[in-house]
């Protein structure tokens, strides 16, 4: 992680979040040196989020309270792809 002071930043931001966006790095801006904010990807910020609701689904399937879901069609007739 690349660590940048907000004063610092200002003059670099685009070059800073292509950095973040296209490069997958992560850029820390900091205020009097301690972490404010951070810039990422939003890949980033995407995988994490599936990777916490695979987590949250096995962890009900394993308590036994995931309940009963929607069946295979009726998923299909919500997404537009079955009559």
């Amino acid at each position: 992680m690349t660590e940048i002071a907000i004063s610092a930043a200002r003059s670099q931001l685009g070059d800073l979040v292509r950095r973040a966006a296209h490069g997958r790095e992560t850029i820390a801006l900091t205020d009097h040196g301690h972490v404010a904010a951070l810039l990422v990807s939003p890949q980033v910020i995407e995988d994490l989020e599936d990777a916490l609701a695979l987590s949250d689904y096995q962890r009900r399937k394993a308590e036994g309270t995931l309940g009963e879901g929607i069946p295979h069609e009726e998923v299909g007739r919500m997404l537009g792809l079955r009559p």
